[in-house]
C-alpha cells in the first residue's frame, strides 16, 4: 500500500549539473543545479531563478556550459551548491578545479568533469509557470577515458544524482534493462 509523504522534488533522483559561466570581469562562476534536463534533442532547460549570479551571467554572455558531476568530484560539486557567486567572487578558484575557455561559446569548460555541453542562450522564461533558462547545445565533449566504442560509458562516467529526500548524492552505475527492447515482451 502506498503512503502519502511530504511533497518535495518528487521526481528523483535528480541530475547534478555544474553550470559554468564567465562573470563580468572574466572570472569563472559555477553553480550546482539539480533542476535541469533536456527539452529537445539539442535544447536544455534549467529551472533557475534570476537571483542566481549564474543566470545573470548567462543573460549577459549569452552562453554557458553544463558538466555532469561525477563521484570523483562530489566535494567540489557540493561546494558549488553551497556558495553563491553573488557573495564569493573567488568561488571557482577556491574549488581547486581548472577550466579551459570554450572555442564555441563564451563560457568555461571545467577540465576535471569528464563530460561537457557547450550551450548558447535562447531565452529566459519568468512568468508564473516559466521554467528559467533555455539553451541550445552546440557541442558535447567527453574525455576518452569515459568512452567505450565512441559512446559514453555510464560505468566509467561515475555520474552522481541528488536525492532531495535524504539530501544524498548517489552514483549511477547499475544497468537493469535494455531500453526499447525489454518492453517488447509485453506487446
Amino acid at each position: 500500500m502506498k503512503k502519502n509523504i511530504k511533497t518535495t522534488e518528487a521526481i528523483f533522483p535528480m541530475p547534478v549539473l555544474m553550470i559554468a559561466t564567465y562573470n563580468e570581469d572574466g572570472s569563472i562562476d559555477v553553480m550546482n543545479a539539480a533542476w535541469g534536463t533536456m527539452l529537445e534533442r539539442d535544447k536544455v532547460i534549467l529551472n533557475l531563478t534570476e537571483t542566481h549570479k549564474t543566470v545573470k551571467n548567462i543573460k549577459e554572455r549569452k552562453a554557458f556550459t553544463i558538466s555532469i558531476a561525477d563521484a570523483n568530484h562530489v566535494k567540489e560539486a557540493d561546494y558549488f551548491g553551497l556558495v553563491s557567486g553573488n557573495n564569493t567572487k573567488d568561488k571557482f578558484e577556491r574549488s581547486g578545479l581548472t577550466a579551459t575557455k570554450s572555442s564555441i561559446v563564451d563560457a568555461p569548460i571545467i577540465n576535471e568533469f569528464p563530460i561537457c555541453m557547450e550551450c548558447s542562450f535562447i531565452e529566459y522564461q519568468s512568468d508564473e509557470y516559466g521554467c528559467g533558462v533555455i539553451g541550445k547545445v552546440l557541442n558535447v565533449s567527453a574525455e576518452e577515458s569515459i568512452m567505450t566504442n565512441d559512446s559514453i560509458d555510464i560505468y566509467k562516467l561515475n555520474a552522481i544524482t541528488f536525492d532531495p529526500y535524504t539530501h544524498g548524492y548517489y552514483k549511477v552505475s547499475v544497468r537493469v534493462g535494455e531500453a526499447f527492447k525489454d518492453g517488447l515482451e509485453l506487446k
